[in-house]
């Protein structure tokens, strides 16, 4: 969707981000327990480009993910992916995934895309689309990097979440009865065709991995 918007649109909202700091992640303090699930993907390293096959570019399927260290307390997990750059007040949730066992575990590739896999076990929230289903990686051009950041959270026992729960029930619910987290932050970025770069001038550029992540 956002790949039609002009260059021009994206270089003047290039400042404007929602910040890392308002991910799920940051805002929930669990002392010890902040960042002791260890959350990883085989399609990508942590801070390192998602597969373009993952993003609005490609097929749009979620990517795998793999977990361990949940604690013993855990009832159930949840998972929530921000965009921590989007040109927004918050971050833009591209995906939640509530009531998942609580235990060491992974999701294969496209467990997030709910329409396909309508017998799926899987509980999914909405979207900042209102949807529930994966919103693959879309930054506007010329907007740079974007950090989308993967986050699971051990939950403690309570009620389960009603519906198709969006991010507000879920930062309400992490607050009263999270325990433990994790996070996986993958960048990607579209390619900003009003800048050129001749043949001669992209072996002084560096590869894409040299590109630091645009501050929030």
């Amino acid at each position: 969707m956002l790949e039609k918007l002009p260059d021009a649109i994206g270089h003047a909202l290039r400042n404007l981000r929602a910040g890392l700091e308002n991910i799920a992640f940051n805002q929930i303090d669990l002392r010890a327990g902040t960042g002791s699930i260890n959350l990883s993907s085989l399609a990508f390293n942590d801070h390192e480009p998602i597969p373009e096959q993952y993003t609005a570019d490609g097929n749009g399927t979620s990517p795998p993910l793999e977990w361990t260290g949940i604690p013993a307390g855990a009832t159930s997990l949840v998972l929530i992916v921000e965009d921590a750059d989007a040109p927004t007040p918050h971050p833009l949730v591209h995906a939640i995934a509530v009531e998942i066992a609580p235990q060491d575990g992974s999701l294969p590739e496209g467990a997030l895309n709910h329409s396909e896999h309508a017998d799926s076990v899987l509980k999914v929230g909405r979207n900042s689309y209102l949807q529930a289903n994966w919103l693959p990686p879309d930054p506007p051009p010329g907007h740079g990097v974007h950090r989308y950041a993967f986050q699971i959270f051990a939950l403690a026992a309570g009620p389960d979440f009603s519906g198709t729960p969006g991010r507000d029930a879920i930062l309400e619910a992490l607050r009263e009865r999270a325990i433990a987290s994790g996070c996986l932050i993958g960048t990607y970025e579209r390619p900003d065709d009003s800048i050129k770069v001749n043949a001669n001038d992209a072996i002084l550029v560096g590869s894409p991995s040299d590109t630091p992540a645009a501050s929030a």
